[in-house]
């Protein structure tokens, strides 16, 4: 990755059979790990980390599949499920020397910060997500003309072959799509990160579809046997979210709500990449988290 954040260290730490994950580390104190979203890398906390890092040990990965991290072959059906993905984020911290963390995902990163705190609630400490809602309640708000909006969840959740080609043949356009109209303020992201992210999007179509079809598969199931087993999340949970239940018509705190027992809810007038449009706003919203 040619952007660095200064002040971090860049890893490539093992986490499963195969699979590094590259992670930038720095600070020191409480740890809390940064992960990323849809089109982007770990590059979107770069304003952010260097806030936290002021009193925590800060780590920003990216994900299995993304960025500079390896990108299996989605062999099986649980190659890229969420489970998975959370899983890598447990054996990142074990690598590091981390027992409890605070942890924060956006978009993508959200899905898989969501699994971790249902499967390793031992491990999570404080749990941040960042514009998305659970997997199984995506599926179940979108509706009619109103789900145009996410039209690439049904494109990436077909079999495998024809979502890949499509993508490929056209990755820039594609992923610059999503850059361009999920944010309010195109300042957010200059000229030399929105060329990262293309980089890396564009080197990892096959993964990246991986990861969303699971999303429309198994992921689901996971979700669901959760909430049919009253499992919830029960450390403190922050969501913050773009003011999606007005525009596709739903509550979307009484969404969140039978997932999180300790649950803050909040609307921001920032765009989908509110982490780069209004860091100030989202590191303090993670640093009032990290109190509770």
């Amino acid at each position: 990755m040619g952007i660095t954040m200064p002040g971090f260290e860049t890893r490539s730490i093992g986490v499963a059979d195969g699979v590094e994950l590259n992670a930038a580390v720095g600070g020191d104190g409480p740890a809390v790990v940064l992960l990323h979203g849809f089109p982007q890398t770990r590059l979107m906390w770069r304003h952010v980390a260097p806030v936290l890092a002021e009193h925590h040990t800060v780590v920003c990965p990216d994900l299995r599949g993304y960025g500079a991290s390896s990108k299996p072959e989605a062999v099986a059906e649980d190659t890229y499920t969420k489970r998975t993905m959370a899983a890598d984020i447990v054996a990142l911290a074990d690598a590091l020397g981390i027992d409890r963390f605070a942890l924060v995902g956006h978009d993508r990163g959200g899905h898989v910060a969501f699994r971790a705190g249902l499967d390793h609630p031992d491990r999570i400490s404080h749990l941040g997500i960042l514009d998305i809602v659970p997997t199984l309640d995506t599926w179940k708000v979108l509706h009619g003309v109103s789900a145009a909006v996410a039209f690439h969840l049904y494109l990436m959740a077909q079999p495998p072959g024809l979502p890949e080609r499509m993508i490929a043949g056209s990755a820039d356009a594609f992923f610059g799509h999503f850059l361009d109209v999920w944010s309010t303020n195109s300042d957010a992201i200059p000229a030399d990160v929105r060329a990262e992210y293309l980089r890396a999007c564009r080197g990892a179509v096959p993964s990246i579809v991986a990861d969303y079809r699971a999303t429309a598969t198994v992921d689901i199931r996971h979700d669901q046997a959760d909430l049919d087993a009253g499992n919830r999340l029960t450390m403190p949970v922050t969501v913050v979210q773009q003011d999606w239940g007005r525009q596709l018509g739903f509550d979307a705190t009484a969404v969140w709500q039978p997932w999180a027992t300790d649950l803050r809810h909040v609307t921001t007038r920032a765009g989908h990449f509110m982490a780069e449009e209004a860091p100030k706003d989202i590191a303090a919203l993670i640093l009032d988290l990290l109190k509770r």
